[in-house]
């Protein structure tokens, strides 16, 4: 009967250290199932950022590009309006003198007509 008891006691104290193990398992599981559930949204959002970012960079890239060839395309038409601008400004003096020799000749036309 001793050995019985003995043994009793043994399967006690092995079922008790058993569900205090168990008990100190979960909180522990617990931990560790928080820490692989934060893991994943972490990496989820980490994912969404990344596909915000990608986008955000492709949208710059393009706008650089667009603003570019803009900058290009002004930067040629201002050339060809200074071009313009020194031609019409050269057919401006060209047509001030005509109109002065033109002048002078309906002046002295005008002198002809009264004197004759």
């Amino acid at each position: 009967p001793q050995n019985a008891t003995k043994m009793m006691r043994v399967a006690i104290v092995g079922v008790l250290a058993a569900a205090a193990r168990a008990e100190q398992a979960s909180p522990i599981g617990k931990v560790i199932q928080l820490m692989s559930d934060l893991q994943a949204k972490v990496l989820k959002e980490g994912e969404g950022a990344q596909k915000v970012y990608t986008e955000f960079a492709e949208w710059c890239e393009e706008q650089s590009k667009q603003l570019t060839f803009e900058i290009k395309t002004g930067k040629s038409e201002v050339a060809d309006f200074k071009a313009t601008i020194e031609q019409e400004t050269a057919k401006i003096g060209s047509l001030e003198t005509r109109v002065e020799e033109l002048t002078g000749s309906i002046a002295t036309d005008e002198a002809d007509l009264k004197a004759a």
